[in-house]
C-alpha cells in the first residue's frame, strides 16, 4: 500500500463518518418528541459531524495552505453552534414552550 491509499482510505473513513452523525442528527430531528430533544441531537450531531467531515477532507487534500484554511472552518463552528443553540433554546424557554413528558397508560397496570 502506498501512501496516497492510505491517505484516500483515512480521509474516506473520516467522511462517511461525519456523514453517519450528520445522519443519526436528522433521525433524531424526526423522531425525538419534543423541540429541546431535538434541539440536542441536532446540535451535537452537527457539530461533530462537520467536524469529522472537515478532517477527511483536510487528509484528502493534504497537508498545505487549503489545510490551513480548513482549521478556520471548525474554529468558528465550535464558537457560534453552542451560541445558536443555546439562543434557540432560549427563545423556547420565552415562548413558554413545555418540554414532553410521558404519560402513564391506565391499561398497562397488572391486576390481581
Amino acid at each position: 500500500m502506498t501512501f496516497h491509499t492510505i491517505q484516500i482510505i483515512t480521509a474516506g473513513f473520516f467522511i462517511l463518518a461525519g456523514l453517519f452523525f450528520f445522519t443519526t442528527a436528522t433521525l433524531g430531528l424526526l423522531r425525538f418528541p419534543d423541540f429541546y430533544c431535538r434541539l440536542h441531537a441536532t446540535g451535537k450531531g452537527d457539530t461533530l459531524g462537520t467536524l469529522l467531515m472537515i478532517v477527511g477532507f483536510m487528509i484528502y487534500e493534504g497537508f498545505h495552505l487549503l489545510s490551513l484554511k480548513f482549521i478556520l472552518i471548525p474554529l468558528f463552528l465550535f464558537m457560534a453552534s453552542p451560541t445558536v443553540t443555546h439562543s434557540i433554546g432560549r427563545a423556547g424557554v420565552t415562548c413558554d414552550v413545555e418540554p414532553w413528558e410521558k404519560k402513564e397508560q391506565s391499561g398497562t397496570e397488572e391486576t390481581e
